[in-house]
């Protein structure tokens, strides 16, 4: 990007979005509505839902154009089998004042600096769905060109979206990737099996799965608000001696549920590294 930056506000930032599907429309909506952009240019074949699109800070385009805006912030939210090839078609248009932000899977920092040279500040991240409704957590890492300042833009945008976490190491971002990263899909499956065992106990299929719904969302609420409470603790506090919760955990902590958890997460870092 050749132009000038745009200016903005003390407390507000210029962003460009190549890609806007789930994860990106939920980050744009949080810049959005916390009021952390004063323009954000959105590069997606697919046109933007009707909320984002009426709102005049968005600036779409079908394809990117090389006269778009300089940006504070560049966000790549592509799929990582098409990041390389989004990349390449916007490389020498960035400016070397724009950090990059990539949340695409696998993606290492050394891939992303061999396409737009090992001067750009870039920052690699992964966020999980749960920020659509500001409930996500995040992890970053960034090169060694990633500026302070820098760091701050993207720790306030990402901030919108729920937690933000920084390492050192980019090596643990494919563990993050098997626990935080695909963690929802785990949760909400365990909120099937729930149901499931419910039924085959004779409720009806409705009932159960509220049950097992609610109970999940309940007991997340409750850790959120006894956030300085260890989960041992919180387990503890619902567990009598003798009862029926001591009685169901002697079977569900017998090792197996953390061996399969164990192989699970292990396989996702596995895919991870495998992206890469």
């Amino acid at each position: 990007m050749s132009s000038p930056h745009t200016t903005h506000d003390a407390k507000t930032y210029c962003a460009t979005l190549i890609g806007c599907g789930k994860m990106g429309s939920a980050m744009m909506t949080s810049w959005l509505d916390n009021g952390l952009v004063s323009r954000v240019d959105v590069v997606d074949p697919s046109p933007l839902a009707t909320h984002l699109s009426n709102d005049p800070r968005v600036h779409y385009y079908p394809s990117y154009q090389e006269d778009m805006p300089d940006a504070d912030i560049l966000v790549l939210a592509v799929k990582p089998q098409i990041l390389k090839e989004a990349s390449q078609k916007i490389a020498n248009n960035i400016s070397s004042k724009t950090v990059l932000l990539s949340i695409a899977a696998g993606q290492r920092l050394s891939t992303l600096e061999s396409i737009f040279g090992s001067n750009q500040p870039i920052i690699r991240t992964m966020p999980n769905t749960p920020a659509a409704i500001g409930k996500g957590i995040s992890v970053s890492v960034g090169n060694k060109y990633v500026t302070s300042a820098q760091k701050e833009t993207a720790d306030t945008l990402l901030r919108a979206s729920g937690e933000h976490k920084w390492i050192e190491d980019e090596r643990l971002m494919d563990a993050v990737t098997a626990l935080s990263g695909s963690g929802p899909a785990y949760v909400f499956h365990f909120i099937e099996a729930l149901a499931n065992a419910g039924k085959k106990l004779g409720l009806d299929a409705d009932l159960s799965m509220s049950l097992a719904r609610q109970t999940v969302i309940g007991s997340s609420a409750l850790a959120e608000h006894d956030g300085d409470v260890s989960a041992e603790t919180l387990r503890e506090n619902v567990t009598s001696p003798g009862g029926t919760t001591q009685a169901a955990l002697e079977t569900l902590m017998d090792g197996r549920f953390q061996t399969i958890l164990d192989e699970a997460l292990n396989a996702a870092k596995k895919r991870s590294q495998e992206l890469s």
